[in-house]
């Protein structure tokens, strides 16, 4: 981060990188935040290898400045190429879609041939590995141009797989000064206060009332300790939990039937009375990383424990009804407005600019914040904010029982990273044999070798041609 300059007058200057800046979700969220927030300004350059997707969002963006509303000064425009993008950047954000929804489906449904069953697909399980291999590879020039255009920039990645992306881009440039955001540990937090609402007969508080102890890796993510004011959380959350244990409990007003990713909760309830540990990710995300004879036998098993397994399908649509909303926000017929997200990234921005301190969840290599778990494993924990500086907070030991549910997946890591970057087959079907998920069905390896085959072709457009070599 450039330090040449007063404070005051460099935040009015920053250069942000958007990696990904043709979203139609993620880039919206971070405008809103951007604009809603008065100590900070500059230019984002928005980077997509679709460039219309990133000239509309320049049109988007600046529309939002212009509102009378927006208290950030920002100007966007969309770049040519990737260096253009990074050269001379404070921050790089990176939201990137790796391939199309054709390709998530072969991940998430081409496994049920095997009896595996998916709820998201995009982290753990068959569709979080073969997604990898996409996702990866795509990671390799964004770190190596990071190192070449804007080396002491902050790094801030949303993409899936998250432990793996932020892995890939310490293991091309070890320097880096990059780290994970994932929201999954707000809603556990949101569910705590519903709690101390729901047990104690008060107010419900805010999220940020809770204070909890974050360990484990993105999206099987536990809290070890938890507490509100003076209050020891986990005999109230036991309460709670064992009331609510049969019939689930409603955060917010989606259920679970009419949503793709609400939940009652259940299989969170379910792991704290297993574990005493409060898992602090979503159930769809939860199941996924345990036994596929457990909470994904199949899809009548998922709806008993009170979630839903999200087809591709639905993510099709929605995505035709982003493009829309896209062209009506481009064309005015929609109009723009600054609406906050609850994110975080842009307070983290503000942390590291020296513009407040704060602690928050992130996905950071393993320094030894869990120190029974490998060194340099990415895991998830809370860390410090403060002006140029992220420092993981020690989360303490894994409890062993914990320990040997989390070990295998960093594991897996190792092995999908070292696939994706080799294109080893056989080290393929090891990954792929290695998930709980799959291997709680128990095929034969010539089954998984030629589910792996099958599931290389079906996203041959967005892998190394060394992969069919």
């Amino acid at each position: 981060m450039a330090d040449c300059k007063a404070i005051g007058e460099h935040t009015q200057h920053l250069r942000v990188a958007y990696i990904g800046g043709g979203s139609r979700g993620w880039a919206w969220n971070f405008m809103g935040d951007l604009a809603a927030e008065p100590d900070m300004g500059g230019t984002v350059l928005l980077y997509d290898i679709d460039r219309p997707a990133a000239d509309a969002n320049e049109i988007i963006g600046n529309k939002i400045e212009a509102l009378p509303e927006a208290v950030g000064r920002w100007e966007y425009k969309a770049a040519a190429t990737l260096e253009e993008a990074l050269t001379g950047a404070d921050f790089v954000v990176i939201s990137i879609l790796p391939g199309t929804f054709d390709e998530m489906e072969v991940d998430v449904h081409l496994p049920e041939r095997l009896d595996v069953w998916q709820s998201v697909g995009d982290t753990a399980g068959p569709g979080g590995i073969v997604r990898a291999l996409r996702t990866l590879p795509m990671f390799v020039p964004i770190a190596e141009g990071i190192r070449k255009c804007c080396p002491d920039a902050w790094v801030i990645n949303y993409t899936n797989p998250m432990s793996l992306c932020v892995q890939v881009l310490y293991h091309i440039f070890p320097e880096i000064k990059a780290f994970g955001c994932c929201h999954e540990v707000f809603g556990t937090q949101e569910l705590l206060a519903a709690a101390v609402s729901d047990i104690l007969g008060v107010e419900k508080p805010t999220r940020k009332d809770i204070h909890v102890n974050v360990t484990g890796i993105n999206h099987f993510t536990w809290f070890t300790k938890a507490s509100y004011r003076d209050i020891d959380l986990f005999p109230l959350y036991k309460t709670f939990s064992d009331k609510y244990y049969d019939s689930g409990f409603q955060l917010g007003s989606d259920n679970w039937m009419n949503s793709h990713f609400a939940c009652g909760h259940r299989v969170k309830f379910d792991l704290f009375r297993r574990y005493g540990a409060i898992t602090a990710a979503g159930d769809r995300h939860l199941a996924e990383f345990m036994p596929g004879d457990e909470y994904l036998k199949d899809p009548d098993t998922a709806h008993r424990w009170m979630f839903t397994l999200t087809p591709v399908s639905w993510r099709k649509e929605d995505l035709k009804n982003r493009l829309a909303k896209s062209r009506g926000l481009v064309s005015g017929e929609i109009p723009a407005a600054v609406k906050p997200s609850g994110e975080e990234g842009v307070l983290l921005m503000k942390a590291i600019l020296g513009l407040g301190r704060m602690v928050s969840n992130v996905n950071l290599p393993n320094r030894g914040q869990i120190p029974n778990l490998p060194l340099g494993s990415v895991v998830e924990t809370n860390a410090v904010f403060a002006r140029d500086s992220v420092q993981p907070v020690l989360a303490g030991p894994l409890p062993e029982d914990l320990r040997r549910l989390i070990a295998p997946h960093t594991e897996n890591h190792l092995r999908t990273l070292q696939a994706a970057l080799t294109w080893d087959r056989a080290l393929l079907v090891d990954a792929l044999m290695a998930d709980p998920n799959l291997a709680a069905k128990h095929p034969d390896r010539a089954a998984v070798e030629k589910l792996a085959e099958d599931m290389l072709e079906g996203t041959r457009a967005y892998l190394p041609a060394e992969w069919f070599v």
